[in-house]
Formats: C-alpha cells, sequence, structure tokens
C-alpha cells in the first residue's frame, strides 16, 4: 500500500478518534441534566480506537497517534523514514475533526470556548487541579501503557484477531484514570485538534502534551522490545 494511503487513512482514523472522543465530552458529557459523564467519554475514545482499528488496521496500521507511531518505531514494528508523513497526517486530521465539532458546538446558544472545548491542561487548567509534574508523570505512565498494550496485543505471538478489542479498552481505562488529572490525552495529536481552537492557555500548554506522551511512547516501545520481543 502507498505511503500516501496509508497516511490518508491515518488522517481519517484520527479525525474519527477526535471527533467521536471530543466530540462526545463537548457534546453529551453533562448533557442539561442526564450526560454520559466521564465513564461515557472514557469509552467514547476506546469506540473510537476500536473501531477504526477494524476499518483501517490493515491499511496503515492505525495509529492514529504520534506517541503510538514513535513507539512502533522505537519498538521496530514501524519505518522511521514513514514517521514524518503519519505524524503529519494524524495532526491534519485532529485539527479537521476539531474544526467540524467547533461549528456543530458553536450552533448552540451559550457555547463558550472559555470552558476548555476538551483541550488537555495542567494545574488550574487540569480537571482536578493536578500539578505540572502530576501530570507529566501521568501522561508518560498512561502512554507508556498504552504503547505496551499495542505492541503485545499485536505481537504475532498474541490470540490473532483481538488486538482492537484490547487496544480499545485500554485507551478507555486510561482515560478513566486521566480525565480527571489532564483531561488526558496521551496522544499530542488529539491535544493539537482543540488547542489550536482554544489558543491561549491551551496553546501555552501543548508543550507537556506533545513532551509527556512521546517520552512515554518511546519507553513504552523500547521497553516491549527489550524485554519480551522474540528476537
Amino acid at each position: 500500500m502507498p505511503l500516501s494511503k496509508r497516511a490518508a487513512a491515518e488522517f481519517f482514523g484520527t479525525f474519527w478518534l477526535v471527533f467521536g472522543g471530543c466530540g462526545s465530552a463537548v457534546l453529551a458529557a453533562a448533557f442539561p441534566t442526564l450526560g454520559i459523564g466521564f465513564v461515557g467519554v472514557a469509552l467514547a475514545f476506546g469506540l473510537t480506537v476500536l473501531t477504526m482499528a477494524f476499518a483501517i488496521g490493515h491499511i496503515s496500521g492505525c495509529h492514529l497517534n504520534p506517541a503510538v507511531s514513535v513507539g512502533l518505531v522505537v519498538g521496530k514494528r514501524f519505518p522511521a523514514s514513514e514517521l514524518l508523513a503519519y505524524v503529519i497526517a494524524q495532526v491534519v486530521g485532529a485539527i479537521a475533526a476539531a474544526g467540524v465539532l467547533y461549528v456543530i458546538a458553536s450552533g448552540k446558544s451559550g457555547f463558550d470556548l472559555s470552558a476548555g472545548f476538551a483541550s488537555n491542561g495542567y494545574a488550574e487548567h487540569s480537571p482536578g487541579g493536578y500539578s505540572l509534574i502530576a501530570c507529566l508523570v501521568a501522561e508518560v505512565v498512561l502512554t507508556m501503557f498504552f504503547v505496551f498494550i499495542i505492541l503485545g496485543a499485536t505481537d504475532r505471538r498474541a490470540p490473532q484477531g483481538f488486538a482492537p478489542i484490547a487496544i480499545g479498552l485500554g485507551l478507555t481505562l486510561i482515560h478513566l484514570v486521566g480525565i480527571p488529572v489532564t483531561n488526558t490525552s496521551v496522544n499530542p495529536a488529539r491535544s493539537t485538534g482543540p488547542a489550536v481552537f482554544v489558543g491561549g492557555w491551551a496553546l501555552a500548554q501543548l508543550w507537556l502534551f506533545w513532551v509527556a506522551p512521546l517520552v512515554g511512547g518511546a519507553i513504552g516501545g523500547g521497553v516491549y522490545r527489550s524485554l519480551f520481543e522474540e528476537k
């Protein structure tokens, strides 16, 4: 499959992740009197990955996340020469999804970007008021385990055909833990999309949601390859 088509699959897959996951947070989490809450948002993010893993996993590998792509490079499952094309496609897909979500969300009276628009943040912009260090550690650890799950579930020794389920449920669990801390990133593209529209503090804090997931992804890829990859 040509790289251009695989990158296109990553664009659409990341669009779906941001539109479905962030859309559930913006439109449905606290819907007037009965919303889906943290659990519903966590499940929405997991479902976006699960559904896209079945839809495009055989095309692009369904990374949908620069940190995953970096982890797979470190884990020797993905060529470094194709990393930039994947990352660009993922970030553009995330921004496009955030743009469509903005058009929909702003169609309701009272919509206000200052509410956060599902952006990730630390300190005063952490949902639970967690410090920068706490948020940094959470994002590194959660991303590390996400990449670890991906590498393990897609290992040729693992039961075949179940990887999307393990990965989707893994991302759901990660959101159940991380939403109160950072609104859960573990994905620089997912963080970039909403931040572009919120601007201000969201863009100022975006660095953490690139640095921490990329470091965590690289650690996850390195740990799995060094300890558990069949030589």
